[in-house]
């Protein structure tokens, strides 16, 4: 096993955080990326073990527009200033992958550059797709080029162009050698040629030992990405819209069939999380704030390896804006939230989680067996070497009693809590509080973890703690012990399928747009019902018919729902449908 099986990551969109200014004038550097270096601390402090950051490398604006890849972003500061960030973090132990941009370019990266000054007779034409000196653009370039999304902005590089899989893997060598890094998110991958993947994998096992590329993938079977040959793991949006609806819906058999979809595609380490820079944060998108503890535990102790996105852990707000993601994307400063992980509710179950999930390897290793489930309880179990661990979450506003089958041992701790439940017949009675959710560890595997106190627990509520004074009030309310509960009669099941469980509003949702001309139902009342056209290669397809030829796939496997329809209709690019669609078997 490799150092990212085990991982906890903290994921940090450094322009925002270090509150660079939106545009950049390519004037002298300022070392604002040193602002971040008390960070590592914070890092190392809730838990985590690796960090993802980027974008970082000289680019126009919010940083997907790359101007250099051998120079970090002068709003940031200079390459020692990245140099010995990356040290920090490998003194206190944490790992350190950055953002790869390789799908496109900025349109001042040289090459482009190039192809401006000389036309035709530039030896970099066919670095990008589709050059056409008969066509142009809104920035009347006298010519024409294949972009990302639609976007002039993000010229997409030929990913078969042997010079530019050269460059590229030339970039990946640097960064090794220049900063150290241990891996590489590979931006908007589901659009990456797969040969191309091919060539990056084949560099990153030469480059550094258990160097690790991971994937930006929003649809489709993710083991077309994650395998041997290419990435060693993807985004996993399929859970990320599960986690938060599967709570604002009550409907806990909803992440059960997408944990059981996922298991269907192999045995994948997916990059698992419940916000980042592109979607709504965790604690905005919840209808009931008090669910913020139950999908954490969760997203820690389902399969794959689990991320925080910068400030989410202090559970802050941030909605989606309809032409900028900078909402997502703010400048905090640490100081203000010195005190946090002892009187911030949020904060510290997620340092406690961290600390959980170092402490069990069960949590990244072990196998996973459903051992209840209804709308609003659902507990699992993750197995290995003989040691079982038990998952249990309770998304309704009244305790609930659980009975489950446990290993040979005589007794269960809480790992948050610290509550004792002994076993009896092989099988253990525990009661979990409201809207909330335990980690339930043979006694004799405990490492001294210290408990969560029940106080910041019980206030992981709309109103987050803040103050000691009001921690010390929960904790007098909390003294008593309200009484054990009965489980809910269990409800019926919502109306699900596997392919419903990864639907997401990810089209609306991505980071790097800037929209199209039409608005989302401007362009639905444009489209004209159509079939797909099975003599059709994927990419030779419009939009149109590829969205139509997703959804007779998706009813080849089950009945067809409202959320399905919006979903495939909300996917307007091209090229993230033609990956879609080839994902069908």
């Amino acid at each position: 096993m490799s150092w990212y099986n085990e991982a906890v990551f903290y994921h940090i969109y450094p322009l925002g955080l270090t509150g660079a200014p939106a545009q950049n004038d390519y004037s002298a550097p300022v070392h604002r990326l040193n602002t971040l270096l008390p960070w590592i601390d914070h890092i190392q402090k809730i838990g985590c073990t690796a960090l993802y950051i980027g974008p970082l490398f000289e680019s126009v604006g919010h940083g997907y527009e790359t101007t250099d890849y051998k120079k970090l972003d002068s709003r940031l500061g200079t390459n020692e200033d990245l140099t010995n960030f990356v040290a920090a973090c490998h003194e206190k132990g944490i790992r350190v992958i950055f953002d790869g941009v390789f799908n496109h370019t900025g349109r001042d990266f040289f090459a482009f550059k190039d192809i401006q000054a000389n036309r035709e007779h530039s030896r970099y034409v066919n670095w990008y797709c589709n050059v056409n000196f008969g066509g142009n653009t809104e920035y009347n370039d006298g010519f024409s080029y294949e972009n990302w999304g639609g976007y002039n902005l993000l010229v997409k590089l030929n990913q078969r162009n042997p010079e530019v899989q050269n460059y590229i893997c030339d970039v990946i060598r640097f960064w090794v050698s220049e900063f150290d890094i241990d891996g590489i998110r590979l931006d908007a991958a589901d659009v990456l040629d797969f040969d191309f993947m091919r060539t990056l994998r084949h560099t990153a096992d030469e480059v550094k030992k258990d160097f690790w590329l991971m994937g930006e993938v929003i649809h489709g079977d993710y083991s077309r990405w994650v395998n041997g040959g290419t990435l060693h793991s993807v985004t996993n949006y399929a859970l990320h819209k599960a986690l938060y609806s599967g709570h604002n819906d009550h409907n806990y058999f909803e992440i059960a069939h997408t944990v059981k979809y996922l298991q269907n595609m192999g045995d994948l380490d997916l990059y698992n999380f419940v916000d980042n820079h592109d979607v709504e944060r965790i604690y905005t998108k919840l209808s009931n704030k008090a669910h913020f503890a139950p999908v954490h535990v969760l997203l820690y102790t389902l399969p794959g390896i689990p991320s925080i996105y910068y400030g989410s852990e202090f559970g802050i707000e941030g909605k989606k804006e309809k032409f900028s993601d900078a909402s997502l994307r703010p400048a905090l400063n640490l100081e203000d939230f010195k005190n946090a992980v002892t009187e911030n509710p949020c904060t510290a179950l997620i340092a406690a989680l961290g600390k959980i999930r170092q402490a069990t390897p069960g949590l990244s290793y072990g196998s996973y067996n459903e051992l209840m489930l209804t709308n609003r309880q659902y507990a699992f179990a993750r197995d290995l070497d003989n040691v079982r661990v038990i998952v249990t979450v309770n998304n309704d506003d009244n305790a609930a009693g659980m009975n489950l089958p446990v290993g040979s041992t005589a007794a269960y701790i809480g790992a948050l809590s610290g509550k004792r439940a002994e076993v009896q017949g092989g099988r253990i009675n525990v009661t979990i509080p409201a809207n909330s959710g335990e980690i339930w560890i043979p006694e004799a595997q405990m490492r001294g973890e210290t408990p969560v106190p029940a106080a910041i627990l019980k206030s992981v509520k709309p109103d987050v703690v803040k103050t000691k004074e009001e921690v010390a009030d929960v904790a007098a309310e909390d003294s008593k012990d309200p009484d054990l509960l009965k489980a809910e009669t269990a409800e019926k099941p919502v109306e699900t399928n596997a392919e419903a469980a990864i639907n997401t509003t990810i089209a609306s949702e991505d980071s790097e747009t800037v929209k199209t001309g039409l608005t989302k139902e401007e362009s639905k009342e444009a489209k004209a019902p159509v079939k797909p056209d099975w003599s059709k290669s994927p990419e030779e397809m419009t939009v149109a018919e590829l969205q139509a030829a997703i959804l007779a796939k998706m009813a080849g496997n089950g009945p067809i729902t409202d959320q399905m329809k919006k979903t495939v209709d909300d996917n307007i690019w091209h090229d993230s449908l033609v990956n879609w669609l080839k994902s069908f078997r």
